[in-house]
């Protein structure tokens, strides 16, 4: 369970939106998620890099066969 006020919306927007899809056969795109978020990739790098720091056991981020694949569990 994430602490309450752990994660900003968009960390945990963002997180909930890994669980929820397969970045793992289907290959992560910054740029989409930056669409779909309506952010910048900018934003989008910083929050996965933050959520690997603050919820390191809730995310997981790999690189195979030349794309970054990336699975989390909800918060």
């Amino acid at each position: 369970m994430v602490a309450e006020g752990l994660l900003s919306d968009f960390e945990t927007k963002l997180l909930k939106w890994i669980a929820a899809s397969d970045f793992i056969e289907v290959p992560w795109s910054t740029k989409r998620a930056a669409e779909a978020f309506k952010v910048t990739e900018k934003d989008v790098y910083e929050a996965l890099s933050s959520l690997t720091n603050k919820v390191p056991d809730l995310i997981q981020i790999s690189y195979d066969d030349g794309a970054i694949r990336i699975a989390a569990d909800s918060p």
